[in-house]
């Protein structure tokens, strides 16, 4: 499957719809603040950061094969609070707890996808976005709190970020942990080892 245009697609987890809702009540206390509320259906952490890509079936492959000797594992959501910086802090999000299954995750995904990224990795999910006076908002809005929330994740998504001008994202497809892209039978999988597939997943609503 590949696109005429580029599209502009990325890697990441997407939070279950119980955890996004709860997730996105914590943001409501700056529903009436210059900010951007991301919806819930948009709440994810993101692995592997945005890039353009016409070959999307590839992709998907290359996702496929990179997690499937990965576990299912539990995320932990630990921190809301504002950043990336406290003194001109641009977003309202969640810090989840960057362990061990996590970030080999991530190390692998960046690896298979031909990436690299030198920042100290800090998983977090975004709530909402300061669209100006960033410092003034925090100020007004104190938000410093300890969570434990956490999901089960047995997925990684491919994502599609909306055209120019646009907002929300699209999950392309999901693809589960464990499922081996070259599966010839459908027996159960013996303990420890990877799923069959029987192929990638799409979402309903294809590329374009």
């Amino acid at each position: 499957m590949t696109t005429t245009q580029p599209a502009r697609i990325f890697v990441g987890i997407k939070v279950t719809d119980e955890v996004a809702q709860e997730l996105a009540e914590l943001a409501r206390p700056l529903e009436q603040q210059v900010v951007r509320l991301v919806p819930t259906i948009d709440i994810h952490l993101t692995l592997v950061p945005p890039w353009n890509e016409i070959n999307i079936a590839a992709a998907a492959e290359t996702l496929q094969a990179a997690i499937s000797y990965f576990k299912p594992f539990v995320l932990t959501f630990v921190h809301l609070g504002y950043g990336p910086k406290l003194r001109e802090p641009r977003l309202l999000w969640v810090e989840c707890a960057a362990s061990t299954e996590l970030t080999d995750l991530r190390t692998m995904l960046l690896t298979a996808y031909g990436k690299c990224d030198s920042r100290p990795f800090l998983p977090h999910v975004s709530l909402a976005r300061m669209l100006r006076n960033g410092r003034r908002i925090a100020r007004r809005n104190p938000i410093d709190r300890t969570l434990l929330l956490t999901q089960l994740i047995t997925s990684v998504e491919l994502f599609r970020s909306s055209a120019h001008g646009q907002s929300g994202y699209r999950v392309l497809a999901s693809l589960p942990l464990g499922c081996k892209p070259d599966a010839k039978t459908e027996k159960e999988p013996e303990s420890g080892a990877g799923q069959n597939c029987s192929g990638i997943k799409w979402s309903e609503r294809m590329p374009s």
